[in-house]
């Protein structure tokens, strides 16, 4: 045993000082982590993307499907409808412009007063230095507006710990199909 006493006083020695570096305040279910366990960096980033969400209910290949019809007595707002989306992301209005990424989730109508959705969607990104990356948007888009700001909630890969917000415009909009292109203008703090 003697014979391992060093090796014991520096696993010791190695575990308490690991003990405190994960955990400098604890609560018994939850404990205050250092940040550069994670590769957190002391200053975070704000970010700005502008780019254009493509939303297709026409033609053969369809970005956009209503999964829960309205309720036959549902107002004018279509209230209960639900869609789910695979939209394009891309730098420009133009459909033929480059892709940036793609917009999953789906939207509900969720007011009966007015034209008002709860959209619930991750921006993948395909392109670039944050490719593989995702930003995560909940929230209330009243689509008559001019201009509706989500919030940002949070995000993957290099956008992990994010937040902000993204305003939307609509570009263009079909009435006859459902077709939309609204710019998105997505401030994201990120580390």
């Amino acid at each position: 045993m003697a014979k391992f006493l060093p090796q014991i006083i520096i696993f010791s020695l190695l575990s308490f000082a690991a003990i405190n570096l994960v955990s400098a305040e604890s609560d018994g279910y939850a404990r205050t982590l250092d940040r550069k366990l994670f590769g957190l960096k002391k200053k975070e980033k704000l970010t700005h993307f502008q780019l254009y969400w493509h939303d297709i209910y026409s033609g053969t290949h369809p970005t956009a499907a209503v999964v829960v019809s309205p309720p036959s007595n549902s107002s004018g707002t279509l209230f209960g409808a639900i869609s789910m989306i695979d939209d394009p992301l891309t730098e420009g209005p133009e459909l033929s412009s480059k892709l940036i990424g793609k917009a999953q989730g789906f939207y509900g109508s969720a007011a009966q007063e007015e034209s008002g959705l709860l959209m619930v969607m991750n921006f993948v990104f395909m392109e670039g230095k944050y490719n593989g990356s995702t930003i995560t948007i909940l929230g209330r888009n009243k689509v008559f507006s001019d201009v509706r700001e989500m919030p940002v909630i949070g995000g993957s890969g290099l956008f992990r710990f994010s937040r902000g917000y993204v305003q939307a415009r609509t570009h263009k909009f079909d009435t006859k199909t459902g077709d939309a292109t609204v710019q998105y203008n997505v401030y994201v703090l990120h580390y």
